[in-house]
């Protein structure tokens, strides 16, 4: 005997609500989005002075100004930055650098927090404040102890040296991130793994990594972004033209009385590709990321 299911009618979400109410929210949620737009634009405009002066020549930049069409496809500043630079080697220093930093960061982060939010470490509070300290302290407090103690180690002019560094830092703001989850963590999942006789590494990459992920690739994702935009230590670390990184080659533009602006326009753009290429890879991961704890 066949039985026949019928669905049933789908039920309106604002069926209930007055009409002003409904329409004071449509006006209100208009207005969201209109401001959403305009903080958008606002964004894009940097950007787009940045395109339009890239492919511009010096003479015409100076007759016109920066907001100016180009009147000309001008590339000879791209491939000025390009050779003056050596660009394809300053973009293997900064992809090794921030791509090491993001994986040893956070893996340092997890291991840091695995111990303090669920291995319950003594003086957790104090701990947790500490790695707080190191995430506001500024990098110009710590230039100087750091350069000296990279030179005494013997990695002076080292990527070492900026990885290392980096590494510490971006953990210390991951640690005290994660901590703070993994101290919510559920304790019926950990008491049954112990029940079935796990160790604590165990319990780590079995029951508490595949949790955490989503979070960790978020963390990583930042790291890189992060650290693929520094400029300050790299430039003091880094002496040799071998060993910089792209921020240091676009500050290399700039002379002591003058500055060609479309090569360093074109430099900032070449330059920004990348890190956008690397953000649009990864973007369904952040996302995914960001959002992973929102629903249960």
């Amino acid at each position: 005997m066949a039985v026949e299911v019928v669905a049933a009618p789908a039920t309106k979400v604002h069926a209930d609500l007055p009409s002003g109410a409904r329409h004071r929210r449509g006006t209100a949620r208009w207005f969201v989005l209109a401001f959403a737009v305009l903080v958008a634009l606002l964004m894009i405009v940097p950007f787009l002075i940045m395109l339009l002066n890239a492919f511009k020549s010096p003479a015409d930049y100076s007759a016109n100004g920066p907001l100016s069409w180009p009147q000309e496809f001008y590339t000879t500043g791209v491939k000025a930055f390009w050779d003056r630079v050596n660009f394809p080697q300053k973009l293997l220093n900064s992809i090794w650098i921030s791509g090491a930093v993001a994986i040893a960061g956070t893996l340092l982060s997890l291991l840091n927090s695995y111990a303090i939010g669920i291995g319950r470490i003594k003086g957790r509070l104090w701990v947790v404040t500490l790695f707080l300290l190191a995430t506001m302290l500024p990098q110009e407090a710590l230039i100087y102890p750091l350069f000296t103690m990279a030179q005494q180690a013997g990695l002076s002019n080292s990527p070492w040296s900026v990885i290392i560094i980096f590494t510490v830092i971006q953990s210390a703001f991951g640690t005290y991130l994660l901590s703070s989850v993994l101290s919510t963590f559920p304790k019926a999942l950990l008491e049954a793994a112990a029940l079935d006789g796990a160790t604590r590494w165990q319990v780590l990459w079995r029951v508490v990594f595949p949790v955490v992920r989503p979070t960790l690739s978020v963390l990583m994702i930042f790291f890189f972004i992060w650290t693929w935009n520094e400029f300050f230590i790299p430039l003091v670390m880094l002496t040799s033209n071998d060993t910089q990184t792209i921020p240091v080659a676009l500050a290399s533009l700039q002379g002591d009385r003058m500055m060609d602006a479309p090569t360093t326009n074109a430099g900032a753009l070449v330059s920004l590709v990348p890190a956008v290429l690397f953000f649009l890879l990864f973007q369904r991961t952040l996302t995914r990321g960001v959002t992973a704890g929102a629903v249960k």
